[in-house]
């Protein structure tokens, strides 16, 4: 006969001696996922085109070892293998990615005056994910726990005019996600979040940070009461890169306050 197992404690450190890498992640959502990653008991490699906010990242937190920054240029495939062979370098392993990086903001030039350079710098958050998952994954397989979360968009689900290559972007990495969900799996989970509205002015270089600045309206449109913030982001995260989602692969999760659940009616 079998029994009902014994009530199991929560771990305090979910992510006690995980190595995970976070692209884009010197400001805004990427940083709040690196700092989630560090109060979990984790250690964290960025990568960030903005050398300025990076090195501001490690001065203020000053987590040591634990921490660590190097320029990547997401696009450029040699910046990639780089980045890769620093983390194994320094942490010796690589247990989580989190391919964050990629153009801020949905709205660009309308599709018919939109130039081909344009469309694919827009895209460089998917073309970003496939060439930092693919140069990621022996050492995340041979983890035998990795994972992978993909930060998408609520603008691959709904969309403003004048967002095509964005939403274009962001629709791409959910639908990677679960594609490489089922060819990395069982050694790898894959997962996306999906972010709405979050709120990223005090997440920046010092030379650029300030306080946010909300209307009453902006809060009160969510059915949370409130804008979000990176580290609404970074919880989730952690939880998916920690052994407590083992059984969650292929599934993007739309973080948001409620947003897109909230039928707007105009008066």
């Amino acid at each position: 006969m079998s029994t009902v197992p014994p009530i199991a404690a929560w771990p305090a450190a979910p992510l006690s001696g995980k190595v995970v890498l976070v692209t884009g992640g010197a400001n805004g959502i990427g940083r709040g996922i690196a700092q989630a990653v560090l109060g979990a008991g984790g250690r964290v490699l960025i990568g960030d085109l903005d050398v300025e906010a990076g090195e501001a990242c490690l001065a203020e937190w000053q987590r040591g070892e634990d921490a660590a920054f190097q320029r990547l240029d997401i696009t450029d495939e040699a910046s990639v293998r780089d980045f890769i062979a620093v983390a194994l370098q320094r942490f010796g392993r690589i247990d989580g990615l989190v391919n964050n990086a990629g153009i801020a903001g949905p709205h660009g030039t309308g599709l018919q005056d939109m130039d081909w350079d344009e469309w694919q710098r827009r895209l460089s958050s998917l073309h970003g994910a496939f060439l930092c998952s693919k140069h990621t994954l022996p050492a995340l397989t041979a983890s035998a726990a990795g994972a992978i979360i993909n930060i998408a968009s609520t603008r691959a689900w709904q969309s403003e005019a004048h967002s095509e290559a964005y939403a274009a972007a962001k629709g791409g990495l959910v639908a990677f996600t679960h594609a490489l969900a089922i060819s990395a799996g069982p050694a790898v989970r894959v997962n996306s979040i999906s972010p709405g509205w979050i709120g990223t002015t005090a997440w920046q270089a010092p030379s650029r940070r300030h306080a946010p600045e909300y209307s009453a309206i902006d809060h009160a449109q969510h059915p949370v009461g409130r804008v979000g913030r990176p580290e609404d982001i970074g919880a989730l995260a952690v939880y998916l890169l920690s052994s407590l989602s083992g059984f969650t692969t292929g599934q993007d999760f739309i973080v948001d306050g409620g947003m897109t659940r909230k039928m707007i009616y105009a008066e």
